[in-house]
């Protein structure tokens, strides 16, 4: 990403009334992570803090480690090196009750309704109370889609807010997001990321991939650049920070 579209992006973006405390407890803190897969660093020695209740755009050419230090807060891949604090915790299976988590793939079963495959996940869930399905439904906009239609005849826009649904089941305070706006129409594009300015405003913290800077550019309320395995810039409101 280039910076004249990062500024362009920013150039866009509305000031936003949401609550952010004084002094907000970190959600994130990793201090010298690094992950090996054989000799190839996919993270090295990356060190970062991220205060809750705000939305990141993780920004990065193809291979630049995105995914993996996605999986990594998320807690489906371990560090090779380096210590992560997720939710105030060294050990991410403790508070992985309070992480949503929407891969770069959906995920979903095909031949089942939206329904039943909310349904399905939330038996992941079990004793924690989960938001219903037709209050997830109404916030992705697919309340209107007929109840027998399965997945399969979802359009790809339309199977993405499905995955954004389910992920939010658990009412997470952490949101982790792999590119949910690939290949997704604008509509959808414009009611995603309106959903996620929401949920930022009502106190969670959001750490979305993605290669499209305008989806976010109303709501972000910071960029951060990888390249090869480490953070290079992270840009907030406007004002560059250099690392």
């Amino acid at each position: 990403m280039t910076d004249s579209e990062i500024h362009s992006a920013q150039s866009s973006h509305s000031e936003s009334t949401h609550f952010e405390p004084a002094d907000p407890e970190p959600a994130v803190v990793l201090q010298g992570i690094s992950k090996l897969f054989g000799r190839f660093a996919a993270l090295h020695d990356l060190s970062v803090t991220l205060p809750a209740g705000r939305i990141y755009a993780l920004l990065g050419e193809n291979g630049a480690g995105k995914t993996t230090l996605l999986r990594i807060v998320a807690g489906l891949s371990r560090p090779s090196r380096g210590v992560a604090h997720i939710l105030g915790s060294p050990d991410v299976r403790t508070v992985s009750a309070r992480i949503g988590y929407m891969a770069h793939a959906t995920l979903l079963y095909d031949e089942l309704t939206a329904r039943e495959n909310l349904d399905y996940f939330r038996g992941l869930y079990q004793g924690k109370r989960t938001t219903s399905s037709d209050e997830l439904l109404a916030a992705v906009g697919l309340a209107h889609v007929d109840v027998k239609r399965r997945i399969g005849q979802y359009s790809q826009g339309m199977k993405q807010r499905l995955a954004l649904a389910r992920a939010m089941l658990g009412t997470p305070e952490l949101l982790l997001l792999d590119e949910p706006f690939s290949n997704v129409d604008a509509e959808s594009i414009a009611t995603m990321s309106a959903l996620l300015g929401r949920l930022r405003d009502r106190g969670a913290t959001l750490i979305v991939v993605t290669h499209q800077l305008e989806a976010l550019a109303r709501v972000s309320d910071e960029w951060i650049t990888l390249r090869a395995g480490t953070i290079v810039k992270r840009e907030t409101s406007g004002r560059g920070v250099e690392q």
